[in-house]
């Protein structure tokens, strides 16, 4: 099957850059308690995969597979899929390193190679969430889940992104830069890569649209005294508004 544009350049750019996550992937494989996103939220907090035990899991852009390695952990079967072949080669490292042994596919999570109604659960942590088509990787994972089953995101807040100047390690400004209408793919200056970013009704219509119903929409708030090693996050524009966001959903039955 010949790639989307978006896919291959997303590829190559994570492909370059994947020797800048070995050490994050490291220190997040080394936890037993999740944090989430680039404020590191406690999983006490969010609940992003509460009550997975016995669940056939996908992390849909699974990156260095910590997230994968805490569904394991917590007693889900996870399968990990990444558009990155060297952000791979750490997760399987880092298996070994733990003991922890569960498939990484090498391969785009708008198509996976599983049959229907696969998995209970779906996650992604900025991987499908922001560098996958929404129209098709939301659709594959309602296709991949069966009835009853969940499916839950973390990326950036919409407001985040309309307030973002065009240089990728610039801080958000207090002002609207970007128009929402019409908004879904997003690529910035000097990055060669792309993102996805819906505008929260354009979400909602394509999650019901694709057989899901939302049950909740966190706008995460950066803890007072939050600090990141994220460039262009700013913690007390984060205070304020919301830099990030996780969806929840469930498959209709």
């Amino acid at each position: 099957m010949e790639l989307p544009d978006h896919v291959l350049r997303n590829r190559a750019y994570w492909d370059r850059t994947a020797p800048e996550w070995v050490a994050p992937g490291e220190r997040n494989w080394a936890k037993n308690e999740p944090s989430w996103g680039v404020w590191g939220i406690p999983e006490a907090e969010l609940h992003l995969v509460d009550d997975v035990a016995g669940l056939d899991a996908i992390e849909l852009g699974c990156g260095t597979g910590y997230v994968s390695s805490w569904l394991a952990r917590r007693g889900a079967r996870p399968v990990g899929i990444d558009n990155s072949a060297r952000q791979l080669e750490t997760a399987r490292r880092l298996q070994l390193e733990h003991g922890l042994e569960f498939p990484l596919l090498h391969g785009n999570a708008e198509t996976v190679p599983y049959p229907d109604a696969s998995f209970d659960f779906a996650i992604s942590e900025y991987g499908a969430a922001i560098w996958a088509d929404p129209y098709k990787w939301i659709p594959e994972a309602a296709r991949l889940l069966r009835p009853g089953g969940r499916l839950t995101f973390l990326g950036n807040g919409l407001l985040f992104i309309l307030c973002c100047p065009d240089d990728d390690d610039a801080p958000p400004t207090d002002r609207l830069l970007h128009p929402q209408f019409g908004a879904c793919r997003w690529e910035w200056p000097g990055n060669d890569s792309v993102e996805f970013h819906l505008s929260h009704g354009d979400m909602l219509r394509l999650l019901r649209d694709s057989g899901f119903e939302v049950e909740d929409l966190i706008e995460i708030q950066a803890p007072e005294g939050a600090v990141t090693r994220f460039g262009g996050f700013d913690p007390a524009w984060a205070r304020r508004w919301p830099s990030e966001e996780v969806w929840k959903a469930r498959k209709r039955s």
